[in-house]
Parts: C-alpha cells; sequence; structure tokens
C-alpha cells in the first residue's frame, strides 16, 4: 500500500484516513513509530487511562451549579 503525504516545516505528519485504519489507529493519541531496514513502523499506544472510560456508572448525578453542598468542609 503506497500513500503520499506531506512533512511541514516543523516536521509534522498527516496520517492519511487509509493508513489510519489499516493500523487501527481511532482516536488521536500516542503511537510508537520505529524504523526497521528503512521502513516505518506505526503501532497505536492504547491508553490505560482511558479504557475505564464508561466503566463505572454514576449512581445520581451532581449538577455544577450544587457541587458546593456535596464538599465536606470539615478538614
Amino acid at each position: 500500500m503506497d500513500t503520499l503525504t506531506t512533512i511541514t516545516p516543523k516536521y509534522q505528519v498527516h496520517i492519511p484516513v487509509s493508513v489510519r485504519k489499516k493500523v487501527g489507529i481511532t482516536l488521536h493519541g500516542k503511537a510508537k513509530i520505529s524504523v526497521e531496514k528503512s521502513k516505518i513502523i506505526i503501532e497505536p499506544i492504547k491508553s490505560k487511562f482511558m479504557t475505564l472510560g464508561g466503566k463505572y456508572k454514576v449512581a445520581k448525578p451532581i449538577f455544577a451549579e450544587k457541587i458546593r453542598d456535596f464538599i465536606d468542609y470539615s478538614r
């Protein structure tokens, strides 16, 4: 698979959609880039913190206007 991209003056590279889909990059974030035998290898790094998103449910939502009612000021 060959595709063209542009390298900016600050050495930033846009990864085309076709490459992102093939590599499995779905969200912005970090990726490991390595070079082996003159080939660039891109591997997305999955954040352990971000994998917790949606895992825990909030029993009762707290509205921003009422947040002070829930803070313990006794300390």
